[in-house]
């Protein structure tokens, strides 16, 4: 089972109430290894008001949150009985598992807010064997030469015509094989 990210509809106004709540239960019920990451999509936006600018956090998606979880019944049930939780979005109920994410629409709304997808620091090392998901090396396998956090940028070792080459590519643009 591989993680991927799912929506989790909540109370409007409850969401960050929610994240600590599922962060809570997710350590106290020993599911680190199944719920990974819990996100409030937010972007900052500069409002202008009687001549002074200000920073305002803005949700993007109101009610709902992120969750990158492995959908196991386990974690499944932690994340709809956490307090403030209505359910998940892309499931039809009647104990259907929901849809998760593609990693396209994750990208989209992580960028958005800075972060990304995929977590650099453990996820992302030298000698790690990756699939191009987007741009003009699309379907290819690599193997991460070197990763550029700074610029959120990967150089791959792809095998061209019978010769490895290095090719750079955006983090946004690989999968984890």
């Amino acid at each position: 089972m591989e993680k991927q990210w799912y929506v989790v509809n909540t109370y409007s106004g409850h969401e960050n109430k929610v994240k600590e709540k599922l962060e809570m239960r997710a350590e106290s019920l020993d599911m680190q290894e199944y719920i990974y990451r819990v996100i409030v999509p937010e972007q900052t936006e500069i409002e202008v008001k009687d001549g002074v600018q200000k920073e305002k956090i803005k949700k993007m998606f109101p009610g709902y949150i992120l969750v990158e979880m492995v959908m196991s019944d386990e974690a499944w049930y932690v994340v709809r009985n956490t307090p403030g939780v209505t359910g998940f979005i892309g499931s039809s109920g009647k104990g259907a598992k929901p849809t998760p994410l593609q990693p396209y629409e994750v990208d989209s709304i992580l960028s958005n807010m800075g972060i990304s997808r995929l977590d650099i620091n453990k996820e992302l090392e030298k000698g790690i064997k990756v699939k191009i998901a987007a741009g003009p090396f699309l379907g290819m396998y690599g193997t991460i030469d070197e990763v550029d956090t700074v610029n959120q940028k990967i150089i791959l070792l792809v095998d061209l015509f019978g010769q490895e080459t290095s090719v750079e590519v955006n983090i946004s643009e690989i999968e984890i094989v």
